[in-house]
């Protein structure tokens, strides 16, 4: 039995290529049929579409995010923004990418101009821009905030079908950063750049028995870190990154641009948790062998090693495996209290660990609805993958919604995009601009055009 079908649904695991249902890329929600589905190929037709279209109107994106952010009624519409993509325009300080791009190939592009942006990148590179925008997307280091927040200008579609610009100072701005595809649909985003930069990334693991002050310093002292909580074993697993040095940068240049690793001998000492964390996910997932992408995010950090790159080689390197994926933030200056707080729970109830636990931390993000917003914020991550039959570790899931239990009573937001628990939390007591936020809908989207049953739960 599934613990909670609706917030952890299973995953149809037949082909559904000829399926009349149009189904979420982990197959765990049907969010329309096909024949709702609009491909328009410009700005144009998309205006003209919602000029005499009926219903209520969503974006699918890559269709990433859990299918209650995504589905319709049988009367509304789906679009398909793949046709706006690629490079739009650039100057000196920025460049414009229709909404549809992915993320990687925003990277790319902006690698083979030799610039790059300033927040670190989304883990998984398929994610369109506006989708990752959208959904508060971010990557690791203090000094940067959300994937939104290095938008100068967003172009959107209103549901009248006429544009609107918003433009970085005006007093909506902050609204349409991060929107969930409430006001409008986003067909261009102008990104601040800064000149490109490679890094270095040292890997280490250590006991988990400082981690209260350990994570503050290592985020303090690196530009960049991230780090895996194997709790199970008290150990951490941590990448933390500064600049390369010109001797490094020199090494990636004559290695034809691609990741160089530092000295011949690999650190194991992380091995025997690695191989007690694949038996158990094996267990859970009921997958045999060494098969399946899902291994293959854990067995990376086998034999590791300190590597050199440009940050989206070090950083973009998300494995896409269908799972349940739970993200809270909560401030920073919380987070010693908060990780002390999950040891003595773990301590007392010795809970099933099917994955360690992801540890990242961004600077303040100025969107509104974004879970950093006027904080420096510290991420916890937590993922069950689905079994080959498409069933999920009971085990798994409990220790997900007891932690979300525990990091909701502490004012934590949970990442959009992800799954949650709307239940445990109480929007305008951790959001202080919800009302501004719903105040823009109101004015954009009087007759909640770009609406579901999830959008109108939450603001209506």
């Amino acid at each position: 039995m599934n613990k909670d079908p609706h917030l952890y649904p299973l995953r149809h695991t037949q082909n559904t290529d000829r399926d009349s249902a149009l189904w979420n890329w982990a197959q765990n929600s049907v969010v329309g049929q096909r024949s709702q589905l609009h491909q328009p190929q410009t700005e144009a037709e998309l205006q003209q579409l919602l000029r005499t279209a009926s219903g209520k109107v969503r974006v699918l994106g890559n269709r990433l995010s859990p299918g209650r952010m995504l589905g319709v009624d049988e009367q509304d519409l789906l679009l398909d923004l793949s046709a706006f993509n690629g490079v739009i325009a650039q100057d000196e300080e920025s460049v414009t990418f229709a909404a549809g791009t992915p993320l990687e190939q925003v990277y790319s592009s902006l690698t083979e101009m030799d610039r790059m942006l300033a927040s670190s990148p989304g883990v998984i590179a398929v994610q369109t821009l506006a989708g990752a925008m959208a959904t508060g997307t971010h990557g690791q280091g203090l000094a940067q905030s959300s994937i939104a927040d290095e938008a100068l200008r967003i172009r959107m579609v209103l549901a009248d079908g006429s544009v609107r610009e918003f433009v970085r100072g005006e007093p909506d701005f902050a609204a349409a950063q991060v929107s969930l595809g409430t006001l409008g649909i986003v067909t261009a985003v102008t990104l601040r750049t800064r000149p490109f930069r490679l890094f270095t990334c040292h890997k280490f693991a250590v006991s988990a028995d400082t981690l209260e002050n350990d994570m503050i310093e290592w985020n303090q002292q690196y530009e960049m870190s991230k780090a895996w909580w194997f709790v199970d074993d008290n150990l951490m697993h941590v990448w933390n990154a500064h600049e390369a040095s010109a001797e490094d940068s020199q090494a990636w240049h004559a290695n034809q641009r691609e990741v160089i690793e530092h000295g011949d001998d690999t650190d194991s000492s992380l091995n025997d948790t690695i191989d007690q964390t694949l038996a158990q996910m094996h267990r859970d997932t009921q997958i045999h062998g060494k098969g399946g992408k899902q291994f293959r995010t854990v067995t990376r950090f086998r034999d590791f090693t300190d590597i050199s790159g440009d940050i989206y080689q070090l950083f973009c390197r998300g494995i896409a495996v269908p799972q349940i994926n739970v993200e809270i933030g909560v401030p920073l200056e919380k987070t010693p209290q908060i990780i002390s707080k999950i040891k003595a729970w773990y301590a007392e109830n010795h809970p099933h660990m099917h994955y360690p636990i992801i540890l990242r931390c961004t600077g303040a993000s100025e969107g509104w609805l974004s879970p950093a917003y006027q904080h420096a914020t510290c991420f916890f991550g937590f993922v069950v993958y689905y079994a080959d039959d498409g069933s999920l570790s009971q085990d798994g899931l409990h220790f997900l919604t007891e932690v979300e239990k525990l990091l909701a009573a502490e004012g934590g937001r949970p990442h959009w995009g992800k799954y949650y628990d709307p239940q445990r939390y109480q929007w305008r007591d951790i959001y202080p601009q919800w009302d501004a936020f719903r105040a823009v809908r109101d004015q954009l989207d009087p007759q909640r055009r770009f609406s579901n049953d999830y959008v109108t739960a939450l603001f209506d």
